[in-house]
C-alpha cells in the first residue's frame, strides 16, 4: 500500500513513523517532507498548498491513501479537491475544517450547541473592540480569528496590553489577515490539557490526553510558540474529567457538525481548560498537535492506519483505541531567538544516537539536507520524546537523550513536565 504525507514538521515525521510500522504499508510518500521523513519516506519538492500539483502526484504514483498533517492544507480546501478526483483522502473537508480555520464560527458552534466554552465577543472593527474593553474585566484574552501557527493569542492583564493587543491583531496585522476578525474572550483559569480524537462523520474515538507547553521560557514565560515540548497522559485528566468531556463536550461536537450540515471525517484536536467549574473548550485544532502528536502516536497499539480508513470509510464503530500503559515526553531543541528571529544552516550532529532505539525518538522539525549533511532549518528543530513507565521516568529519560545532539545555538526548555514532578502528582 503506498501512502502520501502532506506536510513537513515533527508532527508528520511522527504520522510516517507510526505509518511506517503498519505490515501493509509498502512505499511512503511525504510532501514536501523534511531530512528526518526522508529516512522513512521518499520526499517530493511539492509544496502544501499546491494541491492539483499533490493529487496530480498521487494519481501518478497510484498512492492509495493520504494522510494531510497541516492545518493550512486542511482549511484550504485540499481534502475536497482529491475527493474531487477520486483518491482516498484523511481530513475534514474545507467547510468541516473552518472548526480550527474561524475562531468565530467555532466559538458561534458552542454557544448554539451549548458546548462549555468561555463567554466570548467576536468584533470585526477595532474601534468596537477598543470599545469593549473599556467595561471588560481584566484580564482578558484576544483572539485572531484565522490561522496564526499557533500563535494568536494574547493574554492581556490590563486595560493598557488589551488595547495595545487590539492594534496588534487588527490593525497592525502581526497575524496577518487571521487578525481581520478577532475573538474576545473571558480569562479562564485551570489546568489545560489537550486531547487528541479520531472522527469518522458520527463517531468519536478518544486518544490518549496530553499537556502542552506553549510560552518559550522555562516558568512559562516569554512568547507563545507553537509548543516547547509535551507529555502524555496528563494526571489531571482524571475518570470524571473523561466522562464529563464525553457527555457535554466531545459527541456533542460531533453532531453539532453533522446539524449544521458539515460531517467532520479526520482528527478533532480539543484543547481543555479545567476550571473550578468544570472543563471547557479553549479551542478546536483540525488536525493532529505538534508536538502533541509526539507523545500519543508513539504510545498508541493500534495500526494508525486501520484506524484512519475506518474514518473514510465511516465505519470508526467498529474500532477501539488502545494505548501502552507508560507515558512520554517530548522536548523541543529550537533554534536560539525563536520564535521571533534564527539563524538556520548548521551541522547536527549525534542524531545517530536514536539508531535502534525502541523508547528514544528524535522528531525532525525544522531540519534539512545540505551537502548530504542534517542542517537547522527552522525555530522547532527537533523535537527529542522518551518513553517510560511514568511520567518521572519518561522525562528523565528525554532530558538525557537531548545531550545527544548538538548543534550552534540549539536552545530547550528545561521545565517540561518538571511542574508535576513537583507537585508530586506522579
Amino acid at each position: 500500500m503506498k501512502i502520501l504525507i502532506v506536510g513537513s514538521g515533527g508532527r508528520e515525521h511522527a504520522i510516517a513513523a507510526s505509518a511506517a510500522k503498519s505490515p501493509r504499508v509498502s512505499k511512503i510518500y511525504c510532501a514536501p517532507g523534511n531530512a528526518g521523513i526522508g529516512q522513512l519516506a521518499e520526499c517530493v519538492p511539492i509544496g502544501a498548498m499546491e494541491f492539483d500539483k499533490l493529487a496530480a502526484f498521487a494519481k501518478e504514483q497510484a498512492v492509495d491513501f493520504t494522510i494531510i498533517g497541516m492545518d493550512d492544507p486542511l482549511v484550504g480546501g485540499i481534502v475536497d479537491v482529491f475527493e474531487a478526483q477520486g483518491l482516498k483522502v484523511f481530513g475534514p473537508r474545507k467547510n468541516a475544517a473552518v472548526l480550527e480555520g474561524s475562531k468565530a464560527f467555532s466559538k458561534d458552534l458552542m454557544k448554539k450547541y451549548k458546548i462549555p466554552t468561555a463567554a466570548y465577543e467576536t468584533f470585526d472593527d477595532p474601534k468596537d473592540a477598543l470599545s469593549y474593553l473599556e467595561t471588560a474585566k481584566m484580564p482578558i484574552v484576544l483572539k485572531a480569528d484565522g490561522l496564526a501557527l499557533g500563535k494568536g493569542v494574547l493574554i492581556c492583564q490590563t486595560l493598557e496590553e488589551a488595547k495595545e493587543g487590539v492594534k496588534s491583531i487588527m490593525e497592525d496585522k502581526k497575524f496577518g489577515a487571521a487578525g481581520n476578525r478577532m475573538v474576545v474572550e473571558q480569562f479562564m483559569t485551570g489546568r489545560e490539557v489537550s486531547v487528541l480524537s479520531f472522527v469518522d462523520g458520527k463517531t468519536i474515538r478518544i486518544m490518549s490526553s496530553a499537556q502542552d507547553h506553549k510560552r518559550a521560557k522555562d516558568g512559562d514565560q516569554g512568547l507563545n510558540t507553537g509548543g516547547m515540548g509535551t507529555f502524555s497522559p496528563s494526571p489531571f485528566y482524571t475518570q470524571e474529567v473523561d466522562e464529563f468531556c464525553k457527555k457535554y463536550i466531545y459527541q456533542a461536537t460531533v453532531d453539532a457538525m453533522a446539524a449544521e450540515g458539515r460531517p467532520y471525517v479526520g482528527v478533532i484536536f480539543f484543547g481543555l481548560m479545567l476550571t473550578e467549574e468544570g472543563p471547557r473548550v479553549l479551542e478546536y485544532n483540525a488536525r493532529f498537535g505538534d508536538p502533541e502528536a509526539q507523545v500519543v502516536l508513539p504510545r498508541m497499539k493500534n495500526d494508525m492506519l486501520e484506524v484512519m480508513e475506518a474514518c473514510v470509510e465511516g465505519r470508526l464503530d467498529e474500532i477501539e483505541l488502545e494505548f501502552e500503559d507508560n507515558a512520554a515526553v517530548c522536548v523541543v531543541l529550537a533554534s536560539d531567538g525563536y520564535p521571533v528571529a534564527y539563524e538556520k544552516g548548521y551541522p547536527i550532529e549525534g542524531l545517530e544516537a536514536f539508531d535502534g532505539q525502541t523508547d528514544y525518538f528524535c522528531f525532525h522539525a525544522g531540519t534539512a539536507l545540505k551537502d548530504g549533511k542534517i542542517v537547522t532549518n527552522g525555530g522547532r528543530v527537533l523535537g527529542v520524546t522518551a518513553t517510560g513507565t511514568d511520567l518521572k521516568e519518561a522525562r528523565h529519560k528525554a532530558y538525557e537523550a537531548v545531550n545527544w545532539v548538538k548543534f550552534e545555538n540549539k536552545y530547550m526548555r528545561h521545565d517540561i513536565g518538571k511542574a508535576i514532578d513537583d507537585a508530586g502528582a506522579l
